[in-house]
């Protein structure tokens, strides 16, 4: 045997023992076997630099360094997913993915949540080519160096696979290595880690890998995504997935009914502490790919998921102290101070009290014994109070009066829970909040300006307010704390760059209060330039699709306000985008104005999205579902026979996907 056959032999079977050790759980050699076999195709490698193959595994050892990590966008959102917490809040849920898919018979697929960092890792003709965190769902950064020291994850695939896809996981680190990690961490006299999740996390942004590859990571997946998919439903894409050398939960299930979904919770709330790493619920999905497709997404979650959460940790402590937090807004927060508490495997030191209705309701005083709860929220909360040992000197609490930042007279509007600081242009942590709203990553993504840093330019006096930044010199920067003069060019460099952000993202950045990422889309979008949104009445903003009345006040006031109009002419003076990109496919006619569409169905010649895209792209809207204002249904294979009987019933035209492009092209669309 020559020696390239001797290293390739070596490798395929050191490829097919990771994968019988980190995959099936089903090792048939001993760790010191295995090691031995590494070290010599090591040495062949290291006199073979000519043999150097990128997906040998002896680079699974790590060893790069990477200074920065690219923010790359998901081809594929990743959409979080909408919770639930009792038998109830399930069977609503199910009533509503009948009522989409004007069907009762469906199957779900129930895997387990776990919990530690989402991943998105692309595969091209069976190989692993980048991968992606979370981040905000839409671009996050990458990890793929990191990644590919994780031995669960495969560097090549096996067996007949789509040529390009992604794959949907979550890094979790197991409990035994986690115990492992943290006695090595004593013993050496160094602070433990908190809990598995936060380290699973933050080994994905270690910048050595060769640091990642010393960590027992484990990637374990939960979706496939991609065009020309060769399997029909979610239970299907996880034994294919399998097959092809991914590590997927055996405890996943097939679901008939939701009292059989009920039952595989019911079992796993009882039985989860048995498993080798930590889960926090059920995750249930309609198992049809098409179902799927046919109920869509609202702006945050898919409709065809849920996530049935167990439930929430529970310990009791002492309230030491309440103190208040001004928000960008004005909001008024009051924050729970606590005897430090382990909960769910963090040190809890701060609780949410929400407003001053919650703390009258629950009787919450200083001093009191406290039971805090961590449930779905990422913040703790206080749910009760101990009556039993309440201090015989306890005083009520009196909600603050004046804001504890600028001192202002707090207000509180009719029919809302919080009270505001109305000081919206002097209160400090307004100001500050405000700007770093409008720096955040989903707003206008200011590289090398982070909420420290905005901080440090409100206190050393160089901005009050957003349109501040674009007057920075690198020079005024330099001498801030822990800034030096290459990180000064890149803050400054990244605000210019900030002018490119597009109009409904700058909307949103504004920070008009109730104007989220998907108000400000449907604003930029229907009025194109700031100036028509600014002119726009409380009428006219009111017809806009999805907009009320208190968004639409909101947004008049916003404009009402001479201040908000100064900062908005400066905007437009140092070039910030206040106008829609008109972009090649967004608008081709105006055929089908005022026509509202359903697409529902599988086509054959494109796809739903490319449907639902050429309706808006021709002046139509897509409906969610079936009603008398509805013109037309675009009719597929497998339509639900219920919508099919409501269209007929309210006289709704239904159209094939021919019928649907000759109706454009009749128009020369």
């Amino acid at each position: 045997m020559d020696i390239l056959q001797k290293i390739t032999a070596l490798r395929n079977e050191l490829n097919q023992h990771n994968y019988n050790y980190y995959v099936l759980d089903e090792p048939t050699i001993t760790d010191y076997e295995f090691d031995l076999k590494l070290k010599e195709l090591q040495e062949l490698e290291v006199k073979h630099p000519e043999y150097f193959d990128e997906d040998s595994p002896t680079q699974r050892v790590g060893g790069a360094i990477t200074k920065n990590f690219n923010t790359i966008p998901h081809e594929y959102r990743m959409y979080s997913l909408d919770n639930s917490y009792s038998k109830e809040e399930l069977l609503e849920w199910e009533k509503r993915v009948q009522k989409g898919l004007g069907t009762d018979n469906i199957q779900y697929t129930c895997e387990l949540k776990y919990d530690g960092a989402s991943i998105s890792i692309r595969y091209e003709n069976g190989r692993l080519v980048r991968a992606v965190t979370r981040g905000d769902g839409f671009q996050g950064d990458e990890v793929t160096t990191n990644i590919k020291t994780i031995r669960a994850v495969p560097i090549k695939l096996k067996g007949d696979f789509p040529d390009k896809f992604d794959i949907r996981g979550e890094i979790i680190l197991p409990l035994e290595g986690f115990a492992k990690m943290n006695q090595e961490m004593i013993e050496a006299g160094e602070t433990p880690y908190a809990n598995p999740r936060n380290t699973a996390s933050g080994s994905l942004k270690l910048q050595d890998s060769g640091e990642v590859a010393k960590r027992p990571l484990d990637c374990l997946l939960y979706s496939i995504i991609g065009p020309n998919l060769p399997f029909n439903t979610q239970f299907e894409g996880l034994e294919h997935a399998r097959k092809w050398g991914f590590k997927v939960p055996k405890q996943a299930k097939l679901a008939n009914s939701i009292d059989e979904v009920l039952a595989f919770i019911d079992h796993w709330d009882t039985h989860r502490h048995d498993l080798p790493y930590e889960t926090d619920g059920v995750v249930i999905k309609v198992n049809d790919l098409h179902q799927q497709d046919e109920l869509g997404y609202t702006a945050k979650s898919p409709r065809w998921a849920v996530a049935y959460k167990f439930k929430a940790e529970r310990a009791s402590t002492r309230l030491k102290e309440i103190t208040y937090q001004v928000g960008r807004t004005g909001a008024i927060t009051p924050v729970a101070n606590l005897e430090p508490v382990q909960l769910g495997g963090t040190t809890v030191k701060r609780a949410s009290l929400h407003n001053a209705d919650q703390i009258e309701k629950l009787d919450i005083r200083v001093g009191d014994e406290v039971y805090v709860e961590k449930g779905g929220e990422i913040i703790p909360k206080i749910i009760a109070v101990d009556f039993t040992k309440r201090p015989v000197d306890s005083m009520p609490t009196i909600y603050i009066d004046k804001c504890p930042e600028c001192f202002t007279q707090l207000e509180r509007k009719e029919g809302e829970a919080q009270h505001y600081c109305p000081n919206f242009y002097g209160c400090p942590p307004q100001i500050v909040g405000r700007i770093q709203h409008y720096i955040s990553r989903k707003a206008m993504d200011i590289e090398g300006l982070g909420g420290e840093t905005v901080t440090l330019l409100y206190n050393a006096g160089l901005v009050h307010n957003y349109a501040d930044l674009y007057d920075l010199k690198k020079e005024q920067v330099v001498p801030l704390e822990r800034m030096a003069d290459k990180s000064a060019e890149n803050l400054v460099n990244g605000i210019e760059k900030s002018k490119e952000i597009p109009f409904e993202r700058v909307l949103y950045a504004l920070g008009i209060r109730y104007v989220g990422e998907t108000v400000a889309k449907k604003l930029a979008r229907h009025y194109k330039t700031i100036d028509n949104l600014a002119a726009a009445n409380l009428l006219e903003l009111i017809l806009v699709d999805e907009i009320g009345e208190r968004i639409a006040q909101s947004v008049m006031d916003f404009f009402q306000n001479e201040e908000n109009r100064k900062l908005i002419e400066r905007l437009k003076g140092y070039g910030v985008q206040l106008e829609a990109v008109a972009s090649g496919n967004t608008s081709v006619s105006d055929t089908l104005a005022g026509k509202i569409f359903v697409v529902s169905g599988v086509f054959t010649k494109f796809s739903r999205d490319e449907l639902k895209n050429a309706i808006e792209a021709n002046g139509g809207k897509v409906g969610s579902s079936i009603s008398s204002k509805t013109h037309y249904v675009v009719a597929g294979d497998n339509m639900g026979p219920a919508k099919l009987e409501k269209a007929n019933q309210l006289g709704v035209a239904i159209i094939s996907e021919d019928e649907f492009i000759k109706l454009l092209s009749d128009s020369g669309s």
